[in-house]
């Protein structure tokens, strides 16, 4: 019993923990449009509206793009698509294909975790 009461206090104290996000820890696009090679292989806190989904079923690609008052960036994910012009906060890894000379190409930036809008942000 003692061991079920405090496996249960440690998913709550997990799960509460990962419900903040700071400003501080928020990334400007911009930031990754300009040098998406200091970001390769790197997780990232985006917020910005969503727009544009599209879904390929026959491919299983889901994506969208985010916008901050920075620019855009396309997000792809495996959930659900999110509402459409809703303010969203996102954990994101940013890979890119190739980096030849510095310059990276292929950039993608893919959905880890979305927080919900009525969590603290």
């Amino acid at each position: 019993m003692k061991q079920l009461l405090l496996q249960v206090l440690f998913v709550a104290i997990m799960l509460c923990s990962g419900s903040y996000v700071s400003a501080d820890d928020i990334v400007a696009i911009q930031e990754i449009n300009e040098s998406p090679v200091n970001f390769d292989g790197k997780e990232v806190k985006l917020r910005g509206i969503a727009k544009n989904p599209t879904r390929l079923p026959l491919v299983n690609l889901k994506s969208y793009v985010l916008e901050d008052s920075s620019g855009e960036i396309t997000i792809l994910t495996e959930s659900d698509l999110p509402k459409m012009n809703q303010e969203i906060t996102i954990r994101a890894k940013v890979n890119s294909l190739a980096i030849v000379k510095g310059e990276a190409l292929g950039l993608t930036v893919i959905e880890l975790e979305r927080y919900e809008p009525q969590q603290k942000i």
